[in-house]
């Protein structure tokens, strides 16, 4: 059975709830949550002493044919990289701080997460 549409966002929404927890505990600070412009959205945005961090958040079952890195096109991580410039053209007092693009992947059930992430994951292909 396909799930709704309802069910996705809100199998997705936990799934950022569970990344946002995670990235909190390694000292992260959140700066916004869901940033949605014409170019597309940004689930995470967090802040470390340095930098500003987009945080890409990706959910699959554990038997899912493709990770949920993988599933992250060349199109997708191009229109994260036009979501981040217009937040950064928006919020001009982050406009100089280094950036990075992370994922935080998401696999297995509510009860027991798996929860890998992976820093700076765009960085070889601009």
């Amino acid at each position: 059975m396909k799930p709704t549409a309802a069910h996705s966002r809100s199998r997705g929404a936990w799934a950022e709830d569970i990344a946002l927890d995670f990235l909190r505990q390694r000292g992260l600070e959140s700066v916004q949550r869901n940033y949605r412009c014409k170019a597309g959205e940004l689930d995470l945005i967090c802040a470390d002493v340095r930098r500003l961090i987009f945080v890409e958040v990706r959910y699959r079952r554990a038997n899912a044919l493709v990770s949920a890195a993988e599933s992250i096109s060349a199109r997708k991580r191009q229109r994260l990289r036009l979501a981040a410039a217009h937040f950064l053209m928006i919020h001009r007092m982050h406009a100089g701080r280094p950036c990075r693009f992370d994922v935080i992947t998401v696999t297995g059930s509510r009860e027991q997460p798996e929860i890998d992430w992976i820093q700076d994951a765009f960085q070889d292909d601009a």
